[in-house]
């Protein structure tokens, strides 16, 4: 009973949510945001998060990923490899920095503010793809280099913890923390190279074997979850295994499949994005003192990521500067892994921790309107041309 009856919840609040705001006019993401938060323990109660909807919390954002992915050619992403590396690293570097000086005025620990700003540097690509996908944009050019940012940002978010953690820890292992920076760049850089060119060669032939049913659907999950393990034991997120398997598939896949996939995608992505809403806990902010820090706390990683990775792609004009920065604004399940590992530790008190999901929340629920503000002038062509759309 309690399986069925959590989905019928969380679903059903999700799309009413989804179905509101798109009225008003407003992006569907954030209601489903919001029906998270309204059916969960800080509002209603009646959901609490726990281990089934966690997971499929998980595969939602991992079919997400993996579906945006299969729109996404490696050889277009990797002409903008270069601009998408200067976006991510200064990135990082703004929101580590300005998180770290307004922590310094709320009186917390050193590790504690470290822990933090690690959390919150990492761009969470699930919120920004739903967006850009559901407005048929991924084929800008900005788009591609936000896509390719927010892989390496979670590359570096990786590093950025290894770091604080042996700080923390007052254990510098530097060939500790070299192995996991290489492993964890040298999979999304050959995934990202030679993935698409080793499953051409390879899917084209175990399809002609296989006898099931929908054998191209089938090839394309098992490799969707294979590349997904192999970047967990690469000490990166799965979700962007998921997105490397669909990237490495997007020249090698049928209409049939992408149906496919869409259809898994929809029906999972509102358990990860009312999930995040499950998580806020509101009744950490009764003293007036933890509400002003949460809000300093969004506006510096609002204003961080807007800045500092708006200024990595200055080459590509005014324009697409400002819609990389704004689409890579979200923060969703990196930053709450990350801010549980510190609490875990005992590095990061509960209050803290509640900022943090806060935080999170509210930097995914701001990036959809500043999305849509950022590409109100594109035009762009709702006719398909084959698997794409074109840009106008």
């Amino acid at each position: 009973m309690q399986i069925p009856l959590s989905m019928l919840v969380v679903f059903t609040s999700a799309k009413v949510m989804s179905e509101i705001f798109e009225r008003l006019g407003q992006p569907g993401i954030v209601g489903e945001i919001l029906a998270g938060v309204l059916i969960g323990p800080s509002v209603l109660g009646w959901i609490a998060p726990n281990e089934f909807l966690s997971a499929l919390a998980d595969l939602g954002a991992m079919f997400l990923l993996f579906r945006v992915g299969l729109e996404v050619k490696s050889s277009e992403l990797l002409k903008v490899s270069g601009v998408a590396a200067t976006v991510a690293v200064l990135g990082v570097i703004f929101t580590f920095s300005m998180v770290s000086v307004v922590l310094m005025f709320s009186g917390s620990a050193r590790n504690e503010i470290l822990f933090i700003a690690a959390a919150l540097v990492a761009t969470s690509v699930g919120i920004t793809a739903q967006v850009l996908t559901s407005q048929k944009l991924l084929a800008l050019t900005a788009s591609k280099v936000i896509l390719g940012a927010a892989v390496i940002d979670d590359v570096l978010g990786l590093i950025v913890l290894a770091v604080v953690t042996s700080l923390a820890r007052g254990q510098w292992n530097v060939m500790e923390l070299l192995l996991t920076a290489g492993l964890a760049a040298g999979f999304t850089i050959v995934t990202a190279v030679w993935g698409t060119k080793a499953v051409g060669v390879m899917a084209p032939r175990l399809e002609e074997r296989l006898r099931a049913s929908e054998s191209q659907f089938i090839l394309a999950l098992i490799l969707m979850f294979l590349f997904a393990v192999l970047a967990v034991y690469s000490g990166i997120a799965a979700i962007v295994g998921a997105f490397l398997a669909g990237m490495a598939l997007a020249e090698h896949t049928g209409p049939r499949a992408r149906d496919l996939t869409q259809g898994v995608a929809d029906f999972l992505a509102p358990f990860f994005l009312a999930g995040i809403g499950l998580y806020v806990n509101l009744s950490a902010f009764a003293h007036v003192g933890i509400v002003l820090l949460t809000v300093a706390v969004v506006i510096a990683v609002v204003v961080s990521k807007v800045v500092g990775c708006g200024l990595g792609a200055m080459r590509l004009g005014r324009m697409d500067a400002a819609r990389v920065g704004v689409g890579m604004v979200p923060r969703g399940e990196v930053c709450v892994a990350v801010a549980r590992v510190g609490l875990t530790l005992g590095i990061i008190r509960q209050s803290m921790y509640s900022l943090v999901i806060i935080v999170a929340v509210a930097a995914a629920m701001l990036a959809p309107p500043l999305l849509h503000l950022a590409f109100r002038d594109v035009p762009i062509s709702r006719e398909p041309e084959g698997d794409v759309y074109r840009v106008g």
